[in-house]
């Protein structure tokens, strides 16, 4: 039976199996969804004092909080810790979103100095950092986190005035092109307007636009496809079960 013979007989067939093969995209997108929400929600467990989370210690009426160091308050403590908490929430804003990496690429250029000095200032101000208010046994322990906070803070801000000021320029011609292609690439991702293959096409293209040229976290791209997969189910579609 020839191939127009074969259509006019089972032409009927294409709305159902087009039904299964709608049905099986989306439960795949609904799956890698579901994949990358636990990776963004471990990385921000992680790092709770990132993400907005409460990770201050309550206390009941009846419940008096411990004495610090005596040369220390506890409203030194908490304000120190709230702005070790502000730097670490604007150094997030450049983890999750593809778009700030793609524009300030400095950002997460392990080969530029700064970065690399603001990276190694948040480990020492995150190493330093106390569990609880309390947990500030001795003087030089306090000075110790409140200047490696300090550090960090200008660190970090030393870095993205310089990351702002430069912005690509100190790629090649070439890898500047690979990183306006990657974001063109971003915006079509992010198009509301953009079909699903169009938008998972995108995705495919920015990872090999960028290899090389910038390293990606992991939690980055997650985040994308997470909102890029959310976008084709539609607002009215829960990924959870």
């Amino acid at each position: 039976m020839s191939f127009p013979q074969l259509f006019a007989a089972y032409w009927w067939l294409l709305f159902p199996l087009g039904g299964m093969g709608v049905g099986a995209f989306k439960a795949l997108l609904s799956s890698r969804d579901r994949a990358h929400e636990r990776k963004i929600e471990m990385y921000k467990l992680k790092h709770p004092e990132v993400a907005g989370l409460d990770v201050s210690i309550h206390h009941t009426a009846d419940e008096k909080a411990p004495p610090v160091h005596p040369d220390v308050t506890t409203a030194d403590v908490e304000k120190v810790m709230a702005d070790h908490d502000e730097v670490n929430r604007r150094w997030l804003r450049y983890e999750l979103d593809i778009a700030k990496l793609i524009d300030f690429p400095m950002m997460s250029d392990v080969r530029e100095p700064l970065t690399v000095a603001f990276l190694r200032a948040k480990r020492d101000a995150d190493g330093l950092r106390p569990l609880k208010v309390a947990e500030i046994p001795s003087k030089s322990r306090w000075d110790d986190y409140r200047n490696a906070v300090n550090a960090f803070a200008v660190a970090f801000d030393v870095a993205e005035k310089e990351a702002r000021r430069i912005k690509d320029s100190g790629f090649s011609t070439d890898e500047r092109q690979r990183l306006g292609t990657a974001r063109k690439l971003i915006n079509i991702a992010e198009n509301e307007a953009a079909t699903a293959a169009e938008r998972q096409t995108a995705i495919k293209r920015v990872r090999r636009e960028l290899d090389g040229v910038i390293v990606l976290p992991d939690v980055t791209l997650a985040s994308l496809e997470q909102q890029v997969a959310r976008m084709i189910e539609g607002p009215g579609t829960s990924t959870h079960t």
